[in-house]
């Protein structure tokens, strides 16, 4: 892997240098850290992080190299990557390095990302600009001052599929909205004997009637909520005549279909360390990815808080029982551990369905 330039730029007008891999070329996003120590491609894989710049803040990435069976789409969706260190030399499978030169991904390494983090926590998500085989950062910032906020972006149309398909089971039949869907998403309800029914972000409620489900399942996504109009709009028809559940952008969907707020918050959530508060004071460390939120205060009063962040007070999930709608905002699906929630989540939505 040849040495290459590489430069980060920020729309404050800061830029940071390190040393590239990958190909040469420039990318633009959000930049956004998540914590998780190991899971790299399973991340860097994971649809929602669309439109972003990833950064790891485990100081080393890519010690075990790719591992193609974890991925949870067929493509690296994220922009591009940053890292305090990238291992040239893995124990197995192909370098991350080479997979990137390989696959015309962009990113950085020798760069301070813990320092990078806390300037990300007290500044704010910032727009940057990936600059590869330069290191003229005024450039890097000029990018990274043109780009769009990612509020004013269409990003559910470039992860979503693009036409129904059906993933056959013997059990109860799920529609599913597909805003971004992770592989363990579908695996976790297949696990279960669900007979799946794949749509796309733009179906009409009449497209999902067509195949009769017994429940609606509404799927992580990049971006703002609020552009996922026709997922909402879908929610608001089914709510009251099948069970309908959501993960991650799919809370935030259906807490909009109930009327609720979303905001965008500071820095988001993400990694593999957040603890949630269940209703009965029960205590889960979760999986998380995103930047987006529900308002609590502004859902109406038949939503029922279902979790809650332990570090800030945000919601992490409502339900409304009579109607059979269970809604979390973090990724049970992920394995986050030590006390995994993919069983009792996936266990009630499912037993929910009649």
């Amino acid at each position: 892997m040849k040495e290459l330039k590489a430069v980060l730029g920020f729309e404050n007008g800061e830029f940071v240098t390190g040393r590239g891999f990958g190909a040469e070329g420039s990318c633009g996003g959000e930049l956004v850290f998540t914590t998780q120590m190991s899971g790299y491609m399973e991340a860097l894989t994971d649809p929602s992080y669309a439109g972003q710049i990833l950064m790891f803040t485990y100081p080393l990435i890519g010690n075990y190299g790719v591992d193609f069976h974890n991925f949870q789409s067929p493509k690296v969706n994220a922009m591009g990557c940053v890292v305090h260190e990238l291992c040239k030399r893995p124990t197995a499978n192909t370098p991350l390095g080479q997979f990137f030169e390989e696959n015309g991904l962009l990113g950085i390494e020798g760069i301070d990302t813990r320092q990078l983090t806390i300037k990300t926590r007290v500044d704010g998500t910032l727009r940057s600009a990936l600059v590869v085989g330069d290191d003229n950062g005024e450039y890097a910032v000029d990018l990274a001052k043109k780009l769009k906020p990612i509020s004013e972006i269409d990003l559910l149309s470039s992860v979503s599929c693009k036409e129904p398909y059906h993933i056959p089971g013997k059990g109860k039949k799920i529609a599913v909205i597909d805003l971004g869907i992770k592989k363990n998403i579908a695996i976790s309800l297949l696990r279960r004997g669900a007979d799946l029914y794949i749509f796309p972000y733009n179906s009409k409620p009449s497209d999902i009637e067509a195949c009769d489900p017994d429940a609606i399942f509404i799927t992580n996504g990049p971006g703002d909520p609020e552009l996922a109009t026709d997922a909402i709009e879908c929610a608001k028809y089914f709510i009251g005549k099948k069970p309908v559940f959501g993960i991650c952008m799919g809370n935030q969907v259906l807490g909009l279909a109930f009327g609720a707020k979303t905001y965008k918050m500071k820095f988001g959530h993400r990694g593999s360390n957040q603890p949630v508060r269940r209703s009965d004071g029960r205590i889960f460390i979760t999986t998380q990815n995103h930047g987006f939120a529900v308002d609590q205060d502004s859902l109406p009063g038949e939503c029922e808080l279902y979790f809650e962040n332990v570090n800030d007070g945000t919601l992490e999930g409502f339900c409304v029982p009579d109607l059979d709608v269970y809604c979390v905002q973090f990724h049970p699906e992920a394995f986050g551990g030590p006390r995994d929630t993919e069983a009792p989540i996936f266990d009630m939505m499912y037993g929910r369905i009649k």
